[in-house]
């Protein structure tokens, strides 16, 4: 690219450039302003406007472009706090297509999937339901918030990688209160390369057959135990600990010992079930789940 210019530089630059125009630029007088071929120019602002950064309009023969309304470039990791006060005053504003433009914003910063989630998104769950146990917000409001909160994750589990067919994790959440936590963990897991089966709220699995359900799915999804296969448990509760861990150890030899079983949540010090790791936070779950696949590694 001409000027030595990276995407993420060339972005900056289209944004500094169209922000001060407020008629819109045709593809040749933004080739001329950054000095870069017109037709590399063209690729890359196609790319762009699939994106949701740029628009173009048609005015008699002439292509104009325009920065979409909301566009801003970040600097990360220096404003991942920025971000975060950001997204939780827009999502308590129930200002949902500005929420949406935030995180569409970071995606084209290129922040990091798992900083946005335990910086951002996690943080903006917690304070969610504290406001709704505090009586400020109510049970409808939760649930609208919810909403937008799982929209804004799936945004980002939709970024393309490239999939390790030996990494491999199945995310269950014990309960309703945990399936926010759960989806933010599946999201941060795919943009690391796993293989993810998220399965959400399983609280109405909870019978004496699950475990039989649970060894069927296993046969489907990991047919050739290829890899590893790590088990995931978010609950808020220690009998959904207890349950679910019951039902994965109960598989375990029949899958051998590349099947791990990680619980999170914040009743681990109390909590009789067993698992490879019991863990309090999403990092800790990611750290050491990426620690065990590479000394499974032969």
């Amino acid at each position: 690219m001409a000027k030595g210019y990276q995407t993420q530089d060339l972005k900056q630059k289209l944004v500094e450039v169209l922000s001060n125009s407020k008629t819109g630029l045709s593809g040749v007088e933004i080739s001329e302003k950054l000095g870069i071929n017109r037709v590399t120019m063209t690729k890359y602002l196609n790319i762009f406007a699939t994106e949701g950064m740029l628009r173009q309009k048609n005015i008699g023969n002439v292509n104009l472009w325009f920065i979409e309304e909301g566009t801003e470039q970040f600097e990360f990791p220096d404003d991942y706090f920025h971000v975060k006060t950001k997204y939780l005053e827009l999502l308590t504003s129930i200002n949902e297509q500005k929420v949406y433009n935030l995180i569409r914003n970071c995606i084209q910063s290129n922040a990091n999937t798992t900083k946005l989630m335990t910086e951002v998104i996690l943080p903006a769950i917690e304070s969610v339901q504290e406001l709704f146990e505090q009586g400020k917000i109510s049970k409808s409001e939760e649930k609208l918030l919810g909403q937008i909160i799982s929209s804004s994750i799936q945004m980002l589990n939709l970024i393309t990688t490239e999939i390790n067919p030996r990494k491999n994790v199945i995310i269950i959440s014990a309960d309703s209160k945990s399936a926010l936590i759960a989806e933010s963990a599946s999201a941060s897991f795919h943009s690391e390369g796993w293989n993810v089966s998220s399965l959400g709220d399983m609280s109405d699995a909870i019978d004496v057959i699950f475990d039989l359900d649970l060894q069927q799915f296993l046969g489907k999804v990991w047919t050739k135990k290829n890899g590893i296969m790590i088990i995931v448990i978010f609950s808020e509760t220690d009998e959904g600990l207890k349950f679910f861990s019951q039902a994965v150890n109960s598989v375990k030899e029949k899958f051998g010992k590349n099947l791990n079983l990680v619980l999170c949540s914040k009743i681990k010090k109390n909590t009789l079930a067993k698992a490879d790791l019991i863990a309090d936070n999403l990092e800790t779950v990611l750290q050491w789940s990426g620690t065990t696949f590479e000394r499974s590694i032969p």
